[in-house]
């Protein structure tokens, strides 16, 4: 074991990338476990090693998000997230230190290596089905009614609660870059719903949803989980129990939840999160869309409702889709496992965080897909026109590992919610009273 690390040399930190046609360098697990530091990240792609400590404040996803992989194996967090891979590994190739030893395993840790094979397989399968490929007719028509609902809107307001909720399923489509073969594409349509008919940023809900996806339900990772001190989840019930931390009564946190989660979380939470995102990040061209979208908003209002009037709307609207897009988002993820990092590898991680609901035409259009999550969450790139046709196989490979594929009627899914918040509260008086 003496020549890893340098290639006809003992072990040693590396000078550099490595030099084109030169043997590469190879590198032992234990080695590369210390570099997951602020300014210091390895990750390994194919089992070969790359340092993407300078670059990763350029990587266009976020810093956050590929740092959540540091010292891992991100093969399949490499594949899930891009669709032109030679394209990407054009970027890779300078980043380049070395490879795996040949006697360590592709995987660090416990995993299972024949679940990963499996993954892999399914994921190349679907992409000869061709099921990675959008079907403009499909998105064009979504768009389509859409805008229609936003006409319709305009002379009859009840209609306008639908059409910015499914404003919400659109863009989501677009951040993920299914629909135009250019990622360029989907970005300046992902900015037009986003922005002209939403009044948010594209690059601020691209910024938090990728973590969502690279590091579902994991605590400072995902940002959708990371509800303390408000709302304590999973293994956070614990944890604050045992500390004697009391800010709020969580045990009646699912009855508080009514109060401050569905009303409030488009209205206060993205909006202030939003804008200060765009502030800081100096999105300029984002700020510019979501200007046309408020200027749109109360030019098309004022004269039938004036001032007083336009502001109660906007805030009937936003609250009426945040309803939405809590129950929506959250029946497929709040009541599943939800903790800290396990260092699972990537079909794991994702079935482990997510569960389907039965789906129906009306289900479907109505949660834009979502209903469809394990699906969604293992090919976050595929079209979600495609997700019934992937499941039967998705299925079969959970059967064939003994992992859960969980499937739940739509209202069940929703109370779960709701028992999951009480769950947790009830965890957290128990710990905070007798431990």
């Amino acid at each position: 074991m003496g020549d890893v690390g340098k290639p006809g040399a003992g072990p040693g930190s590396r000078e550099g990338p490595a030099r084109l046609g030169a043997p590469l360098p190879t590198f032992r697990w234990e080695q590369i476990r210390p570099h997951n530091l602020p300014g210091d990240k390895w990750l390994v792609i194919e089992r070969r090693v790359y340092d993407i400590s300078r670059w990763a404040q350029r990587h266009p996803g976020g810093s956050r998000l590929i740092g959540h992989h540091g010292a891992e194996d991100a093969t399949d967090a490499f594949h899930a997230f891009h669709q032109d891979l030679n394209f990407v590994r054009k970027f890779l190739q300078p980043l380049l230190i070395g490879e795996l030893a040949p006697e360590e395993p592709s995987q660090d840790g416990p995993q299972n290596a024949q679940l990963i094979e499996d993954f892999r397989a399914l994921r190349q399968a679907a992409e000869n089905m061709k099921l990675f490929e959008a079907k403009p007719t499909f998105f064009t028509l979504l768009l389509g009614h859409i805008l229609a609902m936003e006409v319709l809107a305009w002379l009859i307001i009840y209609i306008l609660g639908p059409g910015w909720a499914q404003c919400w399923c659109l863009q989501h489509d677009l951040g993920h870059t299914p629909v135009f073969r250019k990622s360029r594409w989907n970005l300046l349509a992902q900015q037009f719903v986003m922005g002209q008919l939403k009044g948010f940023s594209a690059h601020w809900w691209n910024f938090r949803h990728f973590q969502h996806h690279a590091k579902p339900n994991i605590f400072h990772k995902d940002p959708d989980v990371t509800l303390a001190p408000i709302f304590l989840l999973g293994e956070s019930s614990v944890e604050y129990g045992q500390k004697k931390r009391r800010y709020l009564p969580y045990n009646h946190q699912h009855l508080y939840f009514f109060l401050i989660g569905p009303p409030l979380l488009t209205l206060v939470n993205f909006e202030v999160e939003n804008l200060a995102y765009m502030l800081v990040c100096l999105q300029w061209t984002d700020l510019l869309w979501a200007a046309s979208f408020y200027a749109r908003f109360f030019l098309s209002y004022v004269p039938f409702y004036g001032i007083p009037g336009v502001l109660f709307l906007f805030v009937a609207v936003r609250v009426l889709e945040s309803h939405w897009f809590v129950w929506i988002t959250q029946m497929n993820h709040i009541p599943k496992e939800i903790g800290h990092e396990k260092h699972r590898d990537w079909a794991s991680s994702q079935l482990a965080a997510t569960c389907n609901v039965q789906s129906s035409l009306l289900i479907d259009w109505f949660s834009g897909h979502l209903n469809f999550q394990i699906e969604h969450h293992l090919f976050p790139t595929m079209p979600r026109h495609n997700y019934r046709r992937v499941a039967p196989l998705v299925k079969a490979l959970c059967t064939k590992h003994g992992l859960s594929y969980e499937v739940k009627p739509f209202l069940t899914a929703l109370v779960d919610i709701i028992r999951s918040l009480k769950k947790s509260g009830n965890i957290w008086l128990e710990t905070y009273l007798h431990q």
